[in-house]
């Protein structure tokens, strides 16, 4: 279990290393923190906000 499945197909550990380099060289090595860092506040706003949902799913059910 080597690979990762995505609805376009398979995606193989050299395929991985291929996206990597190309993104290291189109962004550099000082923006990929800069990146990594937007991505993560990202997504942790969008699993407050899905917290936040079934919350409020929740309160309303038990009205």
């Amino acid at each position: 279990m080597n690979a990762l499945f995505l609805p376009l197909g398979v995606i193989g550990p050299w395929q991985i290393v291929l996206i990597v380099v190309i993104v290291l060289l189109l962004f550099g090595g000082k923006k990929i923190p800069e990146l990594m860092r937007g991505l993560g506040s990202g997504l942790k706003e969008f699993k407050d906000a899905s917290k936040d949902e079934t919350t409020d799913k929740n309160l309303d059910e038990k009205k």
